[in-house]
């Protein structure tokens, strides 16, 4: 993909960081060159804490390979990467660290580890995935919901994505999240389920099931994203070419439209995985280092602002 400079999105949302503190992280099996260097760079950036799962004498082989300073950074040994893991997931459990973060491992070990009923980070919302994404051609940061986890959710499965990614939104500084529900048409059509169930949390929001945010759907894609393509289907609409979040029909389309946004309109990604007790850095070997300090930035955000509501329900 062809790298750009930056269109200052991710860096307003950067620049929000610079009076927080870093943020203790588990990073699981830091074991290749660019999964250290992530998490070191995220260090050195003052985004986050990170305390690094894995085997220790590989971990020090690759970091005096790549010529990586780890100074004082705290190193727990693990066996291999499932053991990694679980001993990632055991520190936020004890309360050593507030973020998990993906370093080598397969994202299915990482995840196995954190839905595991008894030892997990499950909470009552179910987990899924968001992309953050710089792109170039739309004027703010996008949330791209869920191209990653959940196959093919049902209406509650739905809800849940949803008030994840409008939390997150949230603690991003956006005050009313802007929910545009994807399908294929915008009118409601009993044989295409997307749009019933985009029709079904439009009402559940108005009934206070899902907070926060202002919903919208079915949209297509034109009319969710341009204002002259809504205005030409005489759709009136709050959301309709101003949306926050763009919640896909299924992992299907959701991934089509995260990595069309990457490879054809040279859009950054920054991922995140949602629901459990903490947020989850997903990052992967082909992110620019400006896509690996974004995620670390955004779950820092995520992460303080979870400080302040557990603060203020004690």
């Amino acid at each position: 993909m062809t790298q750009r400079t930056g269109t200052g999105k991710y860096e307003q949302l950067l620049e929000r960081c610079r009076s927080l503190t870093p943020v203790p992280t588990a990073v699981a099996h830091p074991c290749e060159e660019s999964a250290l260097e992530g998490a070191i760079d995220a260090g050195a950036n003052g985004l986050i804490e990170p305390i690094l799962v894995g085997p220790e004498a590989k971990i020090r082989e690759i970091a005096a390979k790549k010529g990586l300073n780890l100074g004082s950074t705290r190193i727990v040994d693990a066996g291999h990467s499932h053991d990694s893991a679980a001993k990632a997931v055991a520190l936020v459990r004890k309360g050593e660290a507030e973020l998990l973060m993906k370093g080598s491992l397969h994202t299915d070990e990482l995840l196995s580890a954190v839905v595991a009923r008894e030892t997990g980070l499950r909470t009552g919302r179910r987990i899924s995935h968001v992309f953050i994404m710089d792109v170039p051609t739309y004027h703010k940061v996008l949330v791209v919901t869920d191209a990653a986890i959940n196959i093919a959710p049902v209406l509650e499965d739905k809800a849940d994505i949803c008030q994840n990614a409008i939390d997150l939104a949230i603690s991003l500084g956006v005050e009313r999240p802007k929910v545009a529900i994807l399908a294929a048409v915008e009118t409601v059509n009993s044989k295409m389920q997307a749009t019933l169930d985009a029709a079904a949390l439009c009402k559940m929001s108005e009934r206070g099931q899902i907070k926060g945010g202002v919903l919208d759907g079915p949209l297509a894609f034109d009319n969710a994203i341009s204002k002259d393509a809504a205005k030409v289907k005489g759709i009136k609409s709050e959301v309709a070419g101003d949306p926050d979040i763009l919640l896909a029909p299924d992992l299907e389309a959701g991934n089509i439209l995260a990595k069309l946004l990457s490879f054809l309109a040279n859009a950054d990604s920054a991922g995140l995985v949602l629901g459990a007790r903490v947020p989850i850095v997903l990052t992967s070997r082909a992110d620019s280092v400006r896509a690996r300090i974004a995620s670390c930035g955004v779950a820092m955000l995520a992460a303080h602002a979870r400080r302040r509501a557990q603060a203020v329900s004690v």
